[in-house]
């Protein structure tokens, strides 16, 4: 996403964008899309690993914290992996995504 919008990160970071502002950019569409893929996965998945587990014999309660947990996680990963992508891009010059034109 950020190889895609380097022609309006530059023209942003030419406005007076800062680092931040560039990180949050690109980062508040993915997490959007994030949350609404966890609203939809945790009643799927907590259904399934229900519906399994009732075929056992001595089968476990599945807590909330697990899928938690896992949110958290898919959550922190997305993060940590735009923010790295966001902040390569809003470092370079300005002047050479703007140049290409």
């Amino acid at each position: 996403m950020a190889e895609q919008r380097t022609k309006e990160i530059g023209v942003r970071k030419v406005l007076g964008a800062s680092v931040l502002n560039l990180v949050y950019l690109l980062s508040s569409g993915i997490t959007r899309l994030i949350l609404i893929a966890i609203v939809i996965a945790i009643p799927v998945s907590w259904f399934a690993v229900n519906s399994w587990l009732a075929g056992f014999a001595y089968h476990i309660h599945v807590s909330w914290f697990l899928f938690l947990t896992a949110s958290l996680a898919a959550l922190g990963i997305a993060w940590i992996t735009v923010s790295y992508e966001s902040i390569k891009a809003a470092i370079v010059n300005p002047i050479k995504s703007l140049k290409t034109e």
